[in-house]
């Protein structure tokens, strides 16, 4: 691992996915610990599906022209410009803080998914640029490392600082929460500038490619979509890591959307830090999990991890509905994260090894696209149970099912294709 971190731009790549992460998720996390202070039961739930929808619907609706610009341009420049974006949004978010705007903050983060959204093919496609087909597990392993630490920070730190600063204040609506808890709005801006300034220390791996050109008409029309999903089914193996990361990162959003719920009728806890403590557990387990699934995958990429990975996370979400300590719940919100892990990693060394270069943006786009129809379509379902009444502990038994069926369905198939192996 250590090698890793010699190639010239690693370190400054890292950073700034650190930073990324954790500005995206300290956004999310002041609207939805503000959303738990005001709403209790269904309405908690639908409004905290729907601010994890604004983040996801970007993703599908420019999947095309994210994977096209990934393609065409080079890739530090795609993540430059981004990280522009970025500044000028969480500027936007700060005001509306000061204003005491919720629903306009709320909103705002919509336009943090779009940012996201153009970003994120091009700062995984980078990896394979950087460090080459020979570290190629090992660097997604470290790459799932520190933005999962990225998202435990966040979480921590910006439960924290909004518990403090809500600190006996009276609170009588959305806007005075905001409103108080404004000064966070000062850390965003300073680290999207920080990320920024690191956009322009990264190395040059490749020139504008000339020959590639995008039509307006083709992308309304659907063209680009279906070519995009073309590029991503005819090669089985691709296709199938994709299932598999799409239905983690769907069963994982109905999961979040639907503990702080759980923890307010269940375990009668209604301080926002502890219950994004338990929720932070799943990270501890994934950082686990990816690092050792990235140091078993140094020099091959293991599928055994996949089918492990699958099970464990089956059987522990099982668990879950039956226990009721915090302890007994960050306990296992760990082990879903360390099973998540060990297949995480391996599927998307896959995804990358796989791919041709060339395609290699359009690839992880397609991949982007179909993890988040997944979780937009497992979110809209949560909204449709939490509207006919059904609870939290229900959602976490049909998520089980869910689980099962997937995990039957992928390892079937993976078992059955011969070109898995590399």
């Amino acid at each position: 691992m250590k090698q890793l971190f010699k190639i010239r731009g690693f370190l400054v790549y890292t950073i700034m996915l650190f930073i990324n992460a954790f500005v995206d998720l300290g956004h999310k996390i002041i609207v939805q610990n503000t959303v738990f202070k005001i709403y209790d039961g269904q309405t908690q739930v639908i409004l905290t599906a729907i601010v994890n929808a604004l983040i996801l619907l970007p993703f599908i609706a420019l999947f095309s022209p994210a994977g096209f610009l990934s393609d065409k341009y080079p890739k530090h420049l795609v993540m430059r410009y981004s990280a522009w974006a970025a500044v000028f949004a969480v500027m936007l978010i700060t005001l509306s803080y000061y204003e005491g705007w919720f629903w306009c903050a709320y909103a705002l983060t919509f336009a943090l998914g779009i940012q996201a959204a153009i970003y994120s093919p091009a700062k995984y496609g980078f990896i394979r640029e950087l460090v080459g087909d020979q570290h190629l597990a090992q660097g997604n392993g470290v790459v799932q490392a520190v933005t999962i630490v990225a998202i435990l920070c966040g979480t921590f730190v910006f439960s924290a600082l909004f518990e403090g600063l809500l600190k006996g204040v009276t609170i009588d609506n959305s806007s005075t929460i905001v409103h108080v808890i404004a000064p966070i709005g000062w850390l965003l801006v300073g680290l999207t500038v920080i990320e920024l300034w690191l956009s322009y220390q990264l190395p040059a791996m490749r020139e504008v490619d000339d020959e590639k050109k995008f039509s307006a008409v083709d992308y309304l029309q659907g063209d680009y979509l279906k070519q995009n999903l073309t590029s991503i089914t005819t090669k089985h193996v691709i296709w199938l890591s994709i299932i598999g990361l799409s239905m983690f990162w769907a069963i994982s959003q109905v999961v979040l959307a639907s503990f702080p719920a759980y923890a307010k009728e269940v375990l009668s806890e209604t301080n926002t830090l502890v219950i994004q403590g338990i929720l932070a557990c799943t990270g501890f387990g994934i950082i686990a999990g990816s690092l050792i699934a990235g140091e078993i995958s140094r020099d091959t990429i293991e599928m055994r991890l996949v089918y492990l990975g699958m099970a464990g996370f089956t059987v522990a979400l099982g668990f879950m509905p039956s226990l009721e300590t915090r302890v007994a719940m960050g306990c296992i919100f760990m082990a879903l994260g360390f099973f998540g892990g060990l297949f995480i990693v391996p599927l998307n060394a896959l995804i990358q090894h796989h791919a041709k270069a060339d395609e290699l943006g359009r690839v992880l786009a397609g991949n982007n696209w179909m993890q988040n129809i997944a979780m937009l379509g497992s979110l809209l379902l949560t909204i449709v149970f939490a509207s006919f009444g059904i609870t939290s502990v229900q959602l976490f038994y049909i998520l089980m099912l869910a689980s099962f069926a997937g995990t039957f369905y992928v390892v079937y198939k993976l078992d059955r294709r011969n070109e898995i192996s590399i």
